[in-house]
């Protein structure tokens, strides 16, 4: 599936996702991706499982959090060459038949983020989980100035530029609303969505992510930037137009503005 204008990899970030993990990867294998699994200390058999597949497998020996196992991801695939990279988490949740949209989406919109937003079937999402995900929406929008229909989603599309924030200082979930914020902020990528299902009837593992504490951590981190970057009234009200939402099929894009987040 790679295409000649990008290199690119699929990065999963894990943690005791005996489950699953082995049918993630291998549908993103039967799409001819490669696949690079970071394994953030599980203590059940995900790491046996991953190693027994043509993958690229790096271990956290003690847990460090999603952040610093995305961190080390980054690291690698840039090591490897890759051009962008495109993250999914292990437990299902997101699928690999999405990624040809995705993809497609990053073709049409070089210097984009590309995100697989929950907009399909959000009655799936438990109520707190969908009220907890549109204050940071609300939030992390503002501090992008610029609209982003899902800002908690793990299906992402990072360019080269994103990549390169690697080092910013931000730790567990809160680390990928920092790359959203500095890539809007300082690298001026603009973000498009392109619409998947929320997936969340079946036997999927409770989440990592805590809509209480993480979402305090990035809340107070979300509001540091807000001020850190100024013009804050301005940042507000570009971060209220219109998202950019693309089918990824036909690649017409609803209307809305494209994003100068300067």
């Amino acid at each position: 599936m790679n295409t000649a204008a990008a290199r690119w990899c699929v990065l999963i970030p894990c943690l005791n996702e005996e489950a699953a993990i082995q049918s993630v990867i291998e549908s993103v294998l039967a799409l001819g991706a490669p696949v690079i699994v970071i394994d953030d200390g599980s203590d059940d058999r995900t790491p046996e499982i991953v190693a027994a597949l043509p993958v690229t497998l790096l271990r956290h020996d003690e847990r460090q959090g999603k952040g610093e196992a995305l961190r080390r991801g980054f690291r690698e695939a840039v090591r490897q060459g890759y051009d962008a990279v495109l993250t999914m988490d292990g437990d299902g949740q997101h699928l690999a038949s999405d990624i040809p949209r995705i993809v497609a989406a990053a073709m049409q919109y070089p210097g984009h983020i590309v995100i697989g937003a929950r907009l399909l079937d959000r009655a799936q999402q438990p109520k707190g989980r969908r009220r907890a995900n549109a204050i940071a929406d609300w939030g992390i929008s503002w501090a992008c100035a610029q609209p982003i229909a899902d800002t908690q989603s793990g299906q992402r599309w990072y360019p080269r530029a994103a990549l390169d924030l690697v080092d910013l200082p931000a730790e567990n979930f809160v680390f990928e609303a920092a790359i959203l914020i500095a890539a809007s902020r300082e690298k001026h990528l603009g973000v498009v969505s392109v619409p998947i299902a929320s997936r969340y009837h079946g036997d999927f593992r409770l989440s990592h992510f805590n809509p209480v504490g993480d979402v305090t951590r990035i809340t107070l981190y979300t509001i540091g930037r807000v001020i850190h970057y100024g013009r804050i009234i301005a940042s507000y009200r570009r971060s209220r137009a219109a998202p950019i939402i693309v089918d990824g099929h036909d690649q017409t894009a609803e209307p809305g503005m494209t994003p100068d987040p300067s």
